[in-house]
């Protein structure tokens, strides 16, 4: 079962829905014990990253969370839920985030038009687990903050300089655009997820 984590915000229906279409076993979960019950946890997010790393404090699932994925738990983070997994964002300089890479979250630079909204390509950096198979995916994007290419990087997407597109280290996986607005592409990558 996928307990996909229920923050207040996020684009948690669609992720409800998408789940739903590929016949995923999954649960929204608001606290610890339902993160525990998780065999794979998914971490939607759109918005702020101080907002939502204030509304993980407030659940008080931030340790449990960390605990599970360095305990190998399949874990995806879409949007910010990728970059909640890094130290810090200059979008919110004063709070923390999960740290489970280092880094921080960069903004895209002065006179870029932002935020970043629509498909866009993205160009595999390694073998990776989420596109199997797809060379260029074309997929929906919306973020006006970025994780910068790291050494956890398996594909990277242009808009302004390169950037981290999905992230893939272990059991962690990542993505910076919306599989659940993204269409048959979203649905494998999605699907892959769910199987692990």
């Amino acid at each position: 079962m996928i307990a996909v984590l229920d923050y207040g915000a996020g684009n948690l229906r669609s992720v409800q829905n998408t789940l739903e279409a590929i016949g995923a076993s999954f649960e929204i979960v608001r606290d610890a014990a339902g993160l525990a019950r998780g065999a794979q946890i998914l971490l939607p997010g759109v918005g702020n990253f101080g907002q939502m790393m204030r509304a993980l404090d407030e659940l008080d699932v931030r340790t449990t969370l960390k605990a599970r994925i360095a305990a190998g738990i399949p874990f995806l983070g879409i949007c910010l839920g990728l970059q909640a997994l890094f130290e810090r964002s200059c979008e919110a300089p004063s709070a923390n985030g999960l740290g489970v890479f280092e880094g921080s979250v960069e903004r895209f630079p002065a006179g870029a038009r932002v935020p970043h909204m629509g498909w866009n390509t993205v160009q595999p950096a390694k073998p990776s687990y989420l596109l199997a198979d797809a060379r260029e995916p074309y997929v929906y994007f919306a973020n006006s903050y970025y994780v910068p290419v790291c050494e956890a990087t398996a594909a990277t997407c242009t808009y302004t300089q390169p950037f981290t597109a999905v992230l893939e280290s272990g059991n962690i996986f990542g993505v910076q655009f919306h599989p659940e607005k993204s269409g048959d592409v979203g649905l494998d990558m999605m699907r892959r997820f769910a199987a692990l």
